[in-house]
Formats: C-alpha cells, structure tokens, sequence
C-alpha cells in the first residue's frame, strides 16, 4: 500500500481540482430564486452527482483506457495539459471555458436541473477531475489502494457539500474579492499538480527522459 502522503496529496489535488468556492458564485446566481430549503437540496444532489461520477471514472477508467487502446503515460500527459490549462485560467481570474461555457451556464438558468448540470458536471465533475481519479487509481495495485481513493473521493465530496451548503454565508463573508484571492491560489497549486502529471507521463513514454 501506498504512503499515506500519497492519500494526502491526491485529497488535495482533487479539492484544488474540484475548486469547490469557485463554483459558489455560479451556484448563487444559479439559484438567486431559490429559497433556502431548494439550494440545500441543489446542494445535496450535486455533491452525490459528483461522487457518483467520481467513483464511476475510478473503477471504469481501466477498462475504458484498454478500450481506446491509450496508454497510461499519454493519459498523464494529457491530463496534465488539461489540468494545466484549468490552472492557468484559475490564475487569471478567468472562466474556466475545460469546465464549461458561458453559454452552457446561460442555458442552464432555465432549467430545474442545475444541480447536475452544469453545476456537478461539467462544473466540478469535468475532465480534470475525471483524469485525476482514473490517473490516481494506477498509482498503485496494492490490495486496500483502491478503496482508499475511494475513500478520499468521498472525503472531497463532503467538503464539496459543506462548502455548497454555506454558499450564502460564504458569498458574504469572503465577497467577490475574497473568492477570486483563494481561486488564484488555487491555481498555482495546481499548475505545480500539473506539471508533476505531465512530467512523469513524458518519463514513461521517454525513458531517456530519466537520465
């Protein structure tokens, strides 16, 4: 079994990926006609839709990797160009066109189903998450490996709730300033994620690489 600062890491890499206070001011406009009893519903359905795709990349992500006849290595490498690019729009204060589109945000404030989409998927649940869970899970083939992602996917999932719950109080406390100071620092953590994928991906593919 892995270290359990592997666990750690990749707990924080998800949360930073998952971005879960960035989503809050799309939530609150999403939901600027809710009372609080539906946001606390919306909240709910998207931390469980969330998990549930999470955990269903992680177990399904083999399978659909042999079946695309792509390789783990150009995955990372992939992954970590997506990765990249989220972190890179997160440091300029920019919306995140990899997790979705103004247009897709516009559209949904007609629908009652904003609480998968676009809030848990492509929101949250987008390819960079996606790529982190099923990179994740060949880290190692250790017995208890698996159920521990699982575990810390869950562990993400809760905070992600906790945080959606509290979007109101949060919006105030922290302001739109606020918001955007912890989105920043958000994205330098995950430019360093990034490029660590990426590099480890080129290694495989090009063992010179390792010297």
């Amino acid at each position: 079994m892995e270290h359990w600062t592997e666990y750690t890491r990749f707990f924080t890499a998800l949360f930073v990926i998952l971005d879960p206070f960035a989503a809050v001011p799309i939530f609150l406009v999403l939901t600027k006609n809710y009372t609080a009893g539906e946001r606390g519903r919306i909240a709910n359905i998207a931390a469980i839709t969330v998990l549930l795709v999470l955990v269903v990349a992680a177990l399904t992500g083999e399978a659909l990797l042999n079946g695309m006849g792509t390789s783990l290595a150009s995955f990372r490498v992939g992954g970590g160009i997506v990765l990249l690019l989220m972190a890179l729009s997160m440091l300029q204060g920019q919306t995140d066109a990899v997790r979705t589109s103004p247009a897709e945000e516009a559209e949904a404030e007609d629908r009652h189903s904003i609480a998968v989409v676009p809030l848990a998927i492509p929101l949250l649940a987008g390819p960079g998450s996606i790529s982190n869970v099923i990179i994740e899970m060949h880290r190692s083939s250790s017995e208890y490996h698996g159920l521990l992602v699982i575990l810390s996917i869950a562990l993400v999932c809760l905070f992600l709730w906790i945080v959606l719950r509290m979007a109101t109080t949060l919006g105030r406390m922290l302001g739109q300033i606020g918001l955007n100071i912890i989105n920043r620092l958000f994205g330098l953590i995950l430019a360093a994620i990034a490029v660590e994928i990426m590099a480890n991906g080129l290694k495989q593919l090009f063992p010179a690489l390792t010297g």
